[in-house]
């Protein structure tokens, strides 16, 4: 019996996980894992150094990445697998994403400081040298700087969606998502489709407008999932032929209490995933 297991959503320095690529290898390796995905938010700057250390170890590195996505007026998030992390085209759009995030961060900084915060980006890329910042980066400065009790507590109060410092950002839609995916060799995948909280049929509008872009597969374990969920989740990819993806969604102390592999104690995603996946 096969016993190989995987984890292909994963986080590191460079979006907002607290472990660098090296120490998530690292970290795989304790955890048992076969092979890893690293699919940092609209970065691929963590690949190469992932690579290094995932092959000294032993252990199978994905390239990957997670776009943020509208899909009207919802955020959708889209993972690509096996992406060619060099390929001009993507990183070119990763660019410009990264553009419209930091133009972002400026106005969602000069709110928070019309708050009593101070803050700024450059206090910012002084906590964090090497990461692309986002708002679990505010978030985590907010908490170190003793402004308030938890890292909940600024998306609760201050910069999620709706709050009082939160400033939208544009997004390409999930089908162009696809579409990128695919231009850099990749294999796109939708990232935890419970999470958007879709009425049933909103949740089939979505699919059937990816799935006419050539959408491969769907995150069908993941570590919030009730067991209710992954049967709901499993009856989409069949009706709807797509591969079977699964992740745990890891970020380190940003959300520590999911674990590389095993999630909140009971995800475990066999190796077959990743060789139909690849297939």
């Amino acid at each position: 019996m096969n016993t190989k297991t995987i984890d292909l959503h994963v986080h590191s320095t460079a979006s907002d996980g607290t472990l660098t690529p090296t120490e998530l290898a690292a970290e795989a390796k304790k955890a048992g894992l076969t092979a890893f995905a690293l699919t940092d938010h609209d970065t691929v700057n963590g690949i190469a150094e992932a690579r290094e250390a995932a092959r000294a170890l032993s252990i199978e590195l994905i390239p990957g990445v997670e776009l943020s996505t509208d899909y009207k007026g919802k955020e959708v998030h889209m993972v690509g697998l096996f992406l060619d992390e060099t390929n001009q085209k993507l990183l070119s759009h990763l660019a410009d994403f990264r553009d419209n995030r930091d133009n972002r961060n400026v106005k969602m900084y000069q709110k928070l400081r019309e708050e009593g915060f101070e803050i700024s980006e450059e206090a910012l890329r002084e906590m964090f040298p090497d990461a692309v910042l986002t708002r679990a980066h505010t978030a985590r400065y907010l908490y170190e700087k003793g402004y308030i009790k938890s890292i909940s507590e600024a998306f609760e109060t201050y910069i999620g969606d709706g709050c009082r410092c939160y400033i939208p950002r544009a997004k390409i839609s999930p089908q162009e998502a696809v579409r990128l995916i695919h231009s850099a060799g990749g294999t796109a995948i939708l990232a935890h489709p419970i999470l958007y909280h879709m009425s049933d049929e909103r949740l089939r509008e979505l699919l059937n407008d990816c799935k006419a872009e050539g959408l491969e597969g769907i995150e069908a374990l993941y570590s919030t999932y009730q067991p209710g969920d992954e049967r709901y989740v499993r009856k989409l990819a069949a009706e709807y032929n797509l591969k079977l993806s699964g992740g745990s969604d890891f970020h380190g102390s940003n959300k520590p209490h999911i674990r590389l592999g095993s999630g909140m104690g009971h995800l475990s995603i066999p190796y077959e995933l990743l060789e139909q996946l690849r297939s």
